[in-house]
């Protein structure tokens, strides 16, 4: 059912109708005119209701952004993770302005695809610092991200407002109905450093190019936590929604040997454990992982699902990985 009327502001409450919501999900709300600013919901009918009652933690911020949704890949107990690869497609149309779909997600960094703007689009890959702050000028020198590497065209720098450390990206007009690897390479140095390197292949090139490679201090480990997620990082679209595909999850052991990554726990940010934004799912189709967020479709996923995928029926990727590793500087 569907009500319009016109109202005239006034410093008092102002009606337009009264109906009766026949079902759970989402309820659409379009306001024109006039710039809004804030909208209270009051009433015993919001009892149980899904929306962001309040601006602590400025959640009308991120309740804009909408959910932040994310696959955790378990490794086998005692593995040894020195490479990990993953593929991503995203389907046309779920390309959205401001959308991070991020791939190669360890505990130390992390490595995807951003549409940032209608004719700029990156593949990002960062690396924290193990000194907490969201300002990188804070960092002490003994605890900064060390660029040991970069490929031709990309950036590198610093990064802050989430964690800081850094950061490298390459502006490539990646496209929706493309599949794209991703490949993160760990190795242990002396003095408690790990150096992380990032690469990316593009099916329209057909070949690995380097993005970055980072030096962490105070770390002396393989890949742990190693996960994918989807996110919205432009509050102005977080009405739209995107989707994305996450195939062939694989890592390769400091010993050689390739396994294969088949199961999948399903998390998401503080905006969807609260319940503020509920537009959130995931699941398996075909072989692949899959995540969904943000534009208020009312089918959800149940957080801290398990899933499993089926074996990829493709060999591990190839052995000539090894040949990317960089020379010892």
């Amino acid at each position: 059912m569907r009500h319009t009327g016109t109202i005239r502001v006034t410093t008092g409450p102002s009606y337009i109708s009264t109906y009766n919501i026949k079902d759970t999900g989402y309820v659409g709300l379009t306001l024109s005119g006039r710039e809004v600013e804030t909208i209270t919901l009051t009433g015993a009918a919001t009892r149980d209701a899904t929306f962001v009652p309040n601006n602590e933690g400025d959640f009308f911020y991120w309740g804009r952004r909408g959910p932040s949704v994310h696959l955790n890949y378990p490794l086998p107990e005692g593995t040894n993770a020195e490479w990990f690869y993953n593929e991503v497609f995203v389907p046309s149309g779920y390309d959205i302005q401001g959308s991070y779909f991020m791939a190669g997600g360890f505990s130390q960094g992390y490595f995807g695809m951003q549409v940032n703007s209608p004719t700029e689009r990156h593949i990002l890959f960062s690396v924290w610092s193990p000194f907490s702050t969201d300002d990188p000028k804070k960092i002490p020198d003994s605890q900064k991200i060390e660029l040991v590497a970069k490929g031709p065209s990309v950036h590198a720098g610093e990064f802050g407002n989430e964690g800081s450390g850094g950061q490298s990206y390459l502006n490539y007009p990646w496209r929706a109905g493309n599949t794209y690897r991703f490949l993160i390479h760990a190795r242990p140095r002396e003095h408690n450093k790990t150096e992380f390197t990032a690469w990316f292949f593009a099916p329209e090139e057909g070949k690995w190019r380097l993005i970055a490679s980072f030096l962490r201090p105070q770390t002396h480990a393989w890949l742990t936590g190693l996960h994918s997620f989807l996110e919205n990082f432009e509050p102005a679209n977080g009405d739209k929604i995107r989707y994305v595909l996450f195939d062939h999850q694989w890592v390769r052991t400091d010993q050689g040997q390739w396994i294969q990554l088949t199961k999948a726990r399903f998390t998401g940010d503080n905006t969807a454990r609260k319940g503020y934004r509920m537009d959130y799912a995931g699941g398996v189709k075909g072989n692949a992982f899959f995540l969904q967020n943000c534009g208020f479709f009312s089918n959800y996923t149940p957080l801290d699902t398990w899933w499993e995928r089926h074996p990829s029926p493709n060999e591990a990727p190839p052995d000539k990985v090894q040949e990317l590793v960089l020379p010892e500087r």
